[in-house]
Parts: structure tokens; C-alpha cells; sequence
């Protein structure tokens, strides 16, 4: 996550670039916002609550019954008739015990299911949310958020919400059976409820900061673990392990800090609480004995008046540690909405456009601007080129271009600054990305990603088999389809070599694999794409080639030309042998493309052009007009 959004407030949230902006205050609360989530669970909700709270109420009704004892049988020395309140006292013991066991039977699924439901909704939401967004977000706030935030929202409906309906309840009840035997020791309990309020409320509002000061900070430090764990060979080869290690530290320390500050919290609360009950059982023993000496008050009536104080202990008590609790979920549900709540940039318009049929493939950009959302100026601006059918052209550009952005604006992993949405394409004055003559806003995701086809410079794998990885848009294919984009990626020796194949796994990120490898795994994932469709077809390729040796790389650019024959192939080149393949350069510089043509031809005309393949630079920089 963002700075900005790892360290927003309760009264604040992230809009989509990662900058706080302020909640709508007419909202719920951000757990009560949870209910139509809720919703499906609710009557096991409902009913471990009111099984929680008759299993704390059946505990109540036993000093009563020993209230009957005493003053009954006992008083009377009659011990025949213990019998009868005495299996009763059974009865409700066992009543409660098996309320508590079933209480927990019928909510444990459920609320484990809303569990995965929250989960699923967060995972789906950072699916749909742009490049951009996902650009400013740190991935062990992420993981944070989706794993021990929503742990925290089952426990708190799964025991925290029953269990505070049921104290509430039993303390009501308490306080009532007691004015019902002796109103003075009632009016005592009811006294203590005042300044127990005042501290509960006090509580939750101190406590609630610090547990989201503490969240984040866990987000920190697992984003610093998830970081050294991906980055070890960086830190080895550069001898950071142990900067990073005092990093972790430091950060480490402060979430103790930060837990500490709560627990502090929490232990003046339970200390207050604490002593209003000791206050509590003293007084009702002082007011109770002067009652029993003076013939007010029966022994059995003191008995059970005391017991029931005693008991209340429990109610009183673990009501700090349920609002700690409760304050917990606050905290894990503001979270949640955070993500939730990101508005989606790239969206499918409100009436799409089908795909052309036949699909020729023609790519055009047309007068197209683009900046990222916290740039203070475009980085592509006035873009206009123009890819014919089954053409490959090649995009040259110094470090830092717009290379790449150009490329993602094809399958829309970013939209031209001031892009629609979701909205149907009627403004066009910060440019469009055509296929076909169609604006690409105007087409489903799902339709334009089916017929755009990619690969990275930088390859995406995932912990998975090397078969999963190459599959991951085509999961149907065969495996004689797969073995054949393997041997256009040059891929088919080291697949073969390795211990179990293609169904081996390559660990996170592809780390166990060299770059080169890694690169044709990808390489390899965007053939088989291709393979799905006939006719007219888009390929992306950045810069795929980068990672490989020299003949290496001659070999899959044969193989690759015969596979994408008839395909739309726009890529990004670095080396003049990749740049050659194509059939037309397009020079980037300065946000605008300032020349275009066949490779031969722009080393002769094109200074910028030789000066970016390694050739020399003409003394006139004015030229780069190309």
C-alpha cells in the first residue's frame, strides 16, 4: 500500500492514485457497511447469540436456586428435599455447557464462509483495479489486509458480536434478579455501570487508533519480509543482509511499541474493571451483612445476592477484552473498504461494442496523451501511428520514453489520460487506441484481452507448474500445442531437463530459473495465446527478447516470425537485431514519435535512431526530426 494509504486515519481512505482523500460521513460504519455480506449468515449469527446469551442466563438462575437451598431445605435441615433444586441446578449446568458447545457447532462454518466470502471480494476487487493503482500498493499491506484483517472480522462475528449481545443481556438480567432479592446490593451494581460506561467509551476511541497504527505497521514488516525474501540475491551480492536486517528491526520495534501502547490501554481498562468489581462484591457484602443482622435479609438471599455479583465479574471484565476486540474489527473493516472502495478506472463501457468480425487487426494510436496519475506532465503526448494488418512494428526509445506505458495502453493495462471508463466513448480529445476502425473503450476487457496477446520484459511467473505457467491464457491447450510454443520459445531442452518437466514447479516468481529461461517461459505463454485464434491477431511483446544471448536470440526471432505469420505485432526493441525483425521502427523521444520506417533506412536518416542502436551521433542534434 501507498504511504499515504498505510497511514490513513479512521476518518480517512485512499482514492485510486493512493492519496487520502476524506470519507463520506453519511456512510454507515464501516462494520455495519459489512451486513449485506452479512446477510446470508445471519440466522446462524442470530442464533449463536441467543444461545450464548440463555447459556450465560441458565448460569444466573443457579444462585437463585441455591438462594432457594439454603433458605429451604438447609434452614429447615430438611435434606430430603435437596433433591428437586438440586437436579435442577444439574439440568441448568448442563443446559449451559451444551448451549456453549452447540453455539459454537452451528457458527463455525459460517462464519468461516463469510471469512472466504470477504476474502474472495477483496482478491476480486484488486483484480479489477488498474496497473496504476495496484503501482501503489505495497504487497504486505495486501497481504495483511486480505489474510489477518479478515481473520479478524470472523472472529469478531463468530464470538465478539454474540458474545457482546450476550453479556449485555446477562448483565441486565443480573442486575434485575438482583434488585429482585435485595434492591440495595442491585442499586450498587447498577452505580458501578455509570463510571464503566464512561471508561468503555473512553477506551474505544484511544484504542481504536492505536490498533490501526498497529495494523499498518504489521503491513510494514511484512512488506519488508515479502521484500528481502524476493530481493535476497540483491542484498547478498551487495552486502545489505544486515542493513536489512537492523531495517526489520527498527520497524519490528515499532510494532512493539504500538502493541505495547494497546496493551497499556487495555490493562488500565481491565484494571479499572477490576477494581469496580472487587468495589462491587465489597459493598454488596457490607450492605448484604448489615441487612442479615438486622433480620432484612435471609442468608440465603445474601448467598445468592453475593454469588451473583461474583458472577458478574465475568460480564464486567470481559467486556474490556470484547471491545479491544470489537475495536480490532473496527479497524480490520475500515481496511477492507479501503480497497473496496478504490474507485476502478477501467471499466467495460455502459453499451460495448462487439469485436470487428473478421478481425483484420489493424492497431492504430491517434493523437494520443498519456500520464501517469501522480505525474505533474503527460509522458506520451500527440501519439499517432498506425500498424497495418499482419505488420510488426518495432517501438525504440530511450530509458524512460513512455515505452512501455505505450505497449500497456493496447490491452488497456492504462487508458489515455482522461479515459471514459465506464462511460460510452464519446470524448476523444486526449486521443484513442483503435483496432479495426473500433475504440478499444469501447470493447468488453474481457473481448480485447481474448484478442491481444502478451509478453514482458520483465516475466511474470508464479508459483505454479511450468505447464500451469504457459497455460494461463489458453488452459485448454494440448500438450503437443504446448510443446510447440515451447520450441518456438527455444524453451523445449530446459523444460525437458528439468526434474518433472512440465509439471514441475518453479518456485515464486520463476526465481529458480535464470532470466533468459524465465524470459522464454513467457515468450512461450504469449505463442500459445496466439494459438487460440485464426485471421487477424494482436501480439504485444516488450522487449521479450532482452535476457537471451545473441544466437539464442536470432534463432527465436526465426522461429518466432513464422509463428505470429498474420499476426498485428507491436514490440519494444532495444538491440538493432530485434529492431531489424521488424518491418518499421517508430523512434519515441520527448513524449512524441519522431520518426518512422524501416530499420535500414532510419540508421541512414535518423541520428536519434543511431545514436539509440549504438552508431555515432551527428554533430547536429537538430536533426532528430529523422
Amino acid at each position: 500500500m501507498s504511504v499515504a494509504l498505510a497511514g490513513a486515519s479512521s476518518d480517512t481512505e485512499a482514492d485510486s492514485t493512493g492519496s487520502i482523500v476524506p470519507v463520506d460521513d453519511s456512510r454507515p460504519g464501516p462494520l455495519r457497511r459489512l451486513w449485506p455480506d452479512i446477510r446470508p449468515y445471519r440466522r446462524a449469527l442470530y442464533t449463536g447469540a441467543v444461545l450464548s446469551a440463555l447459556g450465560m442466563v441458565s448460569d444466573l438462575l443457579l444462585p437463585v436456586l441455591t438462594a432457594r437451598i439454603v433458605d429451604g431445605p438447609i434452614s429447615r435441615r430438611d435434606f430430603g428435599a435437596i433433591w428437586s433444586p438440586l437436579v435442577l441446578v444439574i439440568v441448568l449446568s448442563v443446559f449451559s455447557t451444551a448451549a456453549s458447545w452447540l453455539r459454537r457447532w452451528i457458527i463455525a462454518k459460517p462464519a468461516a464462509q463469510l471469512e472466504v466470502h470477504l476474502r474472495a471480494k477483496l482478491f476480486r476487487r484488486l483484480q479489477i483495479l488498474s496497473v496504476g493503482v495496484h503501482d501503489g500498493l505495497e504487497s504486505g499491506q495486501l497481504t495483511s489486509r486480505a489474510i489477518t484483517d479478515m481473520s479478524t472480522l470472523r472472529r469478531f462475528f463468530a464470538f465478539v458480536a454474540p458474545s457482546l449481545v450476550a453479556l449485555t443481556v446477562t448483565l441486565v438480567a443480573g442486575v434485575l434478579i438482583l434488585f429482585g432479592f435485595a434492591w440495595q446490593i442491585g442499586l450498587v451494581e447498577l452505580l458501578i455501570a455509570v463510571p464503566l460506561v464512561l471508561l468503555a467509551l473512553r477506551f474505544e476511541q484511544e484504542y481504536g487508533r492505536a490498533s490501526r497504527r498497529a495494523q499498518d505497521q504489521s503491513g510494514d514488516l511484512a512488506t519488508t519480509v515479502e521484500e528481502s525474501a524476493q530481493g535476497i540475491r540483491v542484498l547478498k551480492a551487495f552486502g545489505r543482509g544486515p542493513w536489512f536486517g537492523r531495517r526489520f528491526e527498527w520497524q519490528a520495534r515499532d510494532l512493539q511499541r504500538l502493541e505495547l501502547v494497546k496493551v497499556g490501554l487495555a490493562a488500565r481498562l481491565w484494571t479499572a474493571l477490576n477494581t469496580l468489581a472487587g468495589l462491587g462484591i465489597a459493598a454488596a457484602l457490607a450492605i448484604g451483612c448489615y441487612l442479615l443482622t438486622v433480620n432484612a435479609m435471609t442468608l440465603g438471599t445474601l448467598i445468592a445476592g453475593i454469588t451473583l455479583v461474583t458472577y458478574l465479574q465475568w460480564p464486567i471484565i470481559g467486556l474490556g477484552f470484547l471491545l479491544a476486540e470489537s475495536n480490532q474489527a473496527r479497524t480490520a473493516a475500515e481496511r477492507y473498504w479501503e480497497i473496496i472502495d478504490t474507485p476502478v478506472e477501467i471499466t467495460d463501457p455502459v453499451h460495448p461494442a462487439p469485436v470487428p468480425r473478421p478481425l483484420r487487426g489493424e492497431l492504430r494510436f491517434e493523437s494520443v496523451r498519456f500520464r501517469f496519475p501522480d505525474a505533474e506532465r503527460d509522458l506520451l503526448h500527440d501519439i499517432s501511428l498506425r500498424i497495418r494488418p499482419g505488420e510488426t512494428v518495432a517501438v525504440v526509445g530511450a530509458t524512460g520514453s513512455g515505452k512501455s506505458a505505450l505497449l500497456g495502453l493496447v490491452p488497456r493495462l492504462f487508458d489515455v489520460s482522461g479515459g471514459l471508463g465506464g462511460s460510452d466513448v464519446t470524448d476523444v480529445s486526449d486521443g484513442s487506441v483503435t483496432i479495426d476502425g473500433v475504440d478499444i473503450r469501447s470493447l468488453r476487457l474481457t473481448d480485447l484481452r481474448a484478442i491481444v496477446s502478451v509478453a514482458f520484459e520483465d516475466p511474470v511467473l508464479f508459483s505454479a507448474s511450468v505447464r500451469e505457467n504457459i497455460t494461463l491464457g489458453y488452459p485448454d491447450a494440448t500438450t503437443e500445442q504446448v510443446r510447440a510454443a515451447l520450441e518456438v520459445a527455444c524453451a523445449t531442452q530446459f523444460v525437458d531437463d528439468l526434474p518433472w518437466g512440465l509439471r514441475t514447479r518453479i518456485g515464486e516468481q520463476g526465481l529458480s530459473l535464470s532470466g533468459g529461461q524465465r524470459q522464454r517461459l513467457a515468450l512461450a505463454r504469449a505463442v500459445l495465446d496466439r494459438q487460440r485464434h485464426t485471421g487477424g491477431h494482436l501480439v504485444v511483446l516488450d522487449d521479450p527478447l532482452s535476457a537471451l544471448d545473441v544466437t539464442t536470440e536470432e534463432l527465436v526471432q526465426a522461429r518466432l516470425h513464422a509463428a505470429l505469420d498474420g499476426a498485428t505485432v507491436l514490440l519494444v526493441a532495444h538491440r538493432p537485431s530485434t529492431a531489424a525483425w521488424a518491418d518499421r521502427v517508430a523512434v519515441l523521444d520527448g513524449g512524441r514519435i519522431i520518426a518512422d520506417g524501416p530499420h535500414e533506412r532510419l540508421l541512414e536518416t535518423c541520428p536519434r535512431y543511431r545514436e539509440l542502436m549504438g552508431g555515432e551521433v551527428d554533430a547536429e542534434p537538430a536533426a532528430h526530426g529523422g
